[in-house]
């Protein structure tokens, strides 16, 4: 099968969509598929110099939203040439789903729609205000986008019934399909070491581990909190507070420590990726996410990948194949719910711990393993009616 991903950007600090993108891409192509990305970034964007499949770059966007007037073009000269049996527009609330929208519609090749975690109900409860634009935008475009899509993918069951919460004009054909992560590299002693480089004299620390984007919705107040409620009956714990944030978000974090009086408890190591990523998840006791709001979570699959727990709050929507497997624990996204699943962890005794490494690693292998993923999307792409040429 020919599949494009159409995507924003394929900016790694973006999250969750890319990397999903480029996951199950890689998936797709080693079961014999042709995959290809098309974004919207600036061909000599350097984030674009090892993406690891096929890749057009249409942009630069202009603005967050992203518009770029030969897009349609583009498009329309695909699906004439038929050069792809589907295209997947990933996300929405930017040009790249309108455009996709106005050319396919009504055309011979079928679009579908991941919207990863974006009509999740938390961003209107937070954000009222864009909530409100986003009303004025909804009925004349995005709302047509998913109408009229072959289909639109949910990454579990939690995210298709949230995501009738946000409009009540909402309408289209909904499928779930599974997503994950890839099996981790097998050299663990270079994985840590190259996780031990970034984060100098944590080899006999406790470490919890937070990987992800620095900011509100994360949770990140919440965990810096708990662990400083912990922190003086637990002296060989350490937290390390990894990935990417805007300055002030940073700053603001920091600050936060500072004045919780654990500066010298935190690590703050940047975005890890390649080996030093997979060593800090090899590294960690356990992995902690309190999000407010969590489409997937792809680092907690890659977590539980290393047979690492993990501690997430119940608006992480896998939280129910995690809690079931007994490969970690899950508590609403307060600060006391934060408090609880530290306190839950630190009480388990050494045997407990080491029989959820075991069970997070099952955990993985039944529910989250990104070759099952890719084969799921296939199969839902063909009872869709996509076909080979």
């Amino acid at each position: 099968m020919r599949l494009l991903h159409l995507i924003h950007s394929a900016n790694p600090k973006g999250g969750g969509p890319i990397e999903g993108v480029r996951q199950l891409g890689a998936a797709n192509q080693r079961l014999g598929h042709r995959v290809e990305v098309a974004c919207l970034d600036a061909p000599e964007a350097p984030w674009l110099k090892e993406f690891p499949l096929p890749l057009q770059a249409l942009g630069p966007g202009l603005g967050k939203y992203g518009f770029v007037r030969t897009l349609g073009a583009w498009l329309r000269q695909k699906a004439a040439n038929n050069e792809t049996d589907a295209i997947i527009v990933n996300g929405i609330w930017q040009y790249h789903s309108l455009a996709a929208w106005q050319v396919l519609r009504r055309g011979k090749i079928p679009y579908f729609v991941f919207t990863h975690g974006m009509l999740d109900p938390w961003f209107k409860k937070h954000y009222p205000l864009k909530h409100l634009k986003k009303w004025l935008y909804w009925p004349w475009a995005d709302y047509r986008v998913l109408r009229d899509a072959r289909a639109v993918l949910f990454t579990s069951e939690e995210e298709r019934r949230l995501a009738r919460q946000s409009f009540w004009l909402y309408r289209c054909n909904e499928r779930v399909v599974s997503c994950g992560a890839p099996e981790p590299p097998a050299d663990e002693d270079k994985q840590r070491s190259a996780f031990f480089e970034k984060c100098p004299g944590l080899s006999d620390r406790r470490i919890i581990l937070f990987l992800g984007r620095l900011h509100e919705k994360k949770g990140c107040d919440l965990l810096l909190r708990a662990f400083a409620s912990v922190a003086v009956v637990h002296p060989q714990l350490h937290l390390v507070m990894a990935g990417p944030g805007q300055q002030g978000e940073m700053r603001q974090w920091q600050n936060l420590a500072r004045e919780l009086g654990i500066t010298d408890r935190v690590s703050w190591p940047g975005m890890l990726t390649g080996p030093a990523k997979w060593g800090a998840f090899r590294a960690a006791e356990v992995f902690a996410l309190p999000s407010h709001q969590e489409n997937f979570g792809i680092a907690v699959a890659e977590s539980l990948a290393c047979g690492t727990p993990v501690l997430i709050s119940r608006a992480v929507n896998i939280f129910r194949e995690v809690t079931a497997c007994q490969a970690g624990f899950a508590e609403p996204d307060t600060q006391e719910g934060a408090c609880r699943l530290l306190e839950r962890w630190l009480a388990l005794a050494p045997a407990a711990r080491l029989a959820m490494r075991q069970n997070s690693r099952r955990c993985f292998e039944q529910h989250f393993e990104i070759n099952n993923a890719a084969q799921n999307l296939i199969k839902t792409l063909r009872d869709c009616g996509v076909n080979n040429p």
